[in-house]
């Protein structure tokens, strides 16, 4: 499945490297959005991806953060 692997991708990434990926996500998303507003956006379904990709960073970061993943 395509979400699994992105979240071993996650999983492997350091502390600094999880926070750049949040970065760059969110900006993704605020991008994204003010396409939709101005209605250029083609694929609104990725917002919803993004969204979603962005909870399951910051799950890993959280992760992380409490021991529960090495």
């Amino acid at each position: 499945m395509k979400s699994n692997n992105y979240v071993e991708e996650l999983l492997a990434k350091s502390h600094a490297e999880l926070s750049a990926e949040l970065v760059d996500t969110k900006k993704e998303l605020f991008n994204l959005r003010l396409q939709n507003a101005t209605n250029q956006l083609d694929n609104t379904a990725r917002i919803k991806e993004v969204r979603r990709n962005i909870a399951r960073i910051r799950t890993v970061m959280t992760q992380k953060q409490r021991g529960l993943v090495s």
